[in-house]
């Protein structure tokens, strides 16, 4: 149909014709039928991509349903088990609390017995330092009169040492004071003790053997009368006149018979023979009791011998004689060994042993 024909058949009509619309274009229907044809396969695809997504994250989903069911289940097991655990600790720290409560009950009783027990172990460890401190003043008083009275040192020393060992032993802070005095005071009656004893007694020992072969002054004239012998019994020669023989002979006999000599101690010279054995017992009975004194430390008493002894051997014995002049140089020698000490005395224990009985 054409617009002539649209103009004709309107023409004998009332009203005028309507204006028409501008001519449209017309396509082809195979081309708008492949247009369709493709606009619904895009349709579908865009479908079925769009259902495949709905699927995968329906059943991401699920999946993830399941996942929270499963660690929903989980949460709730463990929830219920730490309930049970914390009431089962909760009755373990009521009953960890109630042993605490007997324990505490029980330490408060033990810290008491053990501040009694304590007390009694400090009062009996009290008394036993308070005897220990009387038996060690008791032994060292005993022990220190004895050695003012002998001057024997050696049982004071033994004393204090054996103080010092029991000191040792009781192992008490409060007793060290104590076991340094016993110690210093054994130190200084060591150092200040009398001289070396044991070889001064083998001295005096050697000149009590050799008493009997001094020579007194009196045997001189003995000796003096053997020396004119052998010059009288001199050879006189062969071709000798008979006069010289004579006189010679004559010399001899007089010289045999007759001495002159020096005396400066007419006493020494003059003694008897029953003198001369009293002089040798009387020089044996004091180097006996210088011996005696030097055994019983008495030092004083021991120098007051040999000074005697001394005496008499300058006095009645020959000085040149080489037997004399070794027991001078041996009595000499002892005079030098025994040294006058002062008495012993343990003031520094005394003071220590004061202290430690009074507590301090």
């Amino acid at each position: 149909m054409t617009a002539a024909s649209v103009s004709e058949e309107s023409s004998p009509g009332t009203a005028p014709p309507l204006a028409l619309p501008a001519p449209v274009a017309v396509v082809p229907v195979a081309v708008t039928a492949q247009g369709v044809r493709l606009a619904f396969g895009v349709l579908a695809l865009l479908t079925g991509i769009a259902l495949l997504l709905a699927i995968l994250l329906w059943q991401k989903v699920s999946g993830m349903q399941e996942q929270l069911a499963r660690q929903s289940a989980d949460a709730t097991v463990q929830a219920t088990e730490a309930r049970a655990l914390a009431r089962q600790a909760q009755e373990t720290v009521s009953d960890a609390a109630a042993r605490l409560a007997l324990l505490d009950t029980r330490v408060s009783e033990l810290t008491l017995q053990r501040a009694q027990l304590d007390e009694l172990m400090h009062s009996l460890s009290r008394s036993r330092d308070e005897n220990l401190v009387v038996d060690i003043e008791s032994a060292v008083r005993l022990a220190l009169e004895q050695a003012q009275a002998t001057g024997n040192v050696q049982p004071l020393l033994a004393a204090l040492k054996a103080g010092e060992q029991r000191v040792a032993r009781a192992a008490q802070p409060r007793l060290a004071p104590l076991q340094r005095a016993l110690q210093r005071d054994a130190d200084r009656i060591r150092a200040t003790a009398s001289g070396d004893g044991g070889e001064a007694l083998s001295r005096l020992d050697e000149l009590l053997r050799g008493v009997d072969d001094l020579p007194t002054l009196n045997q001189l004239a003995v000796r003096g009368a053997a020396a004119p012998d052998a010059w009288a019994n001199e050879a006189v020669p062969a071709d000798a006149p008979w006069w010289q023989r004579f006189l010679m002979t004559v010399r001899g006999e007089l010289r045999s018979l007759v001495r002159v000599s020096r005396i400066d101690r007419p006493e020494a010279a003059l003694l008897a023979p029953d003198q001369t054995f009293f002089l040798r017992e009387n020089l044996k009975l004091k180097l006996l009791s210088a011996r005696l004194a030097l055994l019983s430390r008495q030092a004083d008493n021991a120098r007051g011998e040999l000074a005697g002894v001394q005496a008499l051997i300058n006095r009645y014995f020959d000085p040149a004689s080489r037997k004399v002049q070794v027991a001078a140089t041996q009595l000499q020698q002892v005079q030098s060994l025994v040294r006058a000490s002062a008495p012993p005395h343990v003031d520094d224990t005394l003071a220590a042993l004061a202290a430690a009985a009074a507590g301090r």
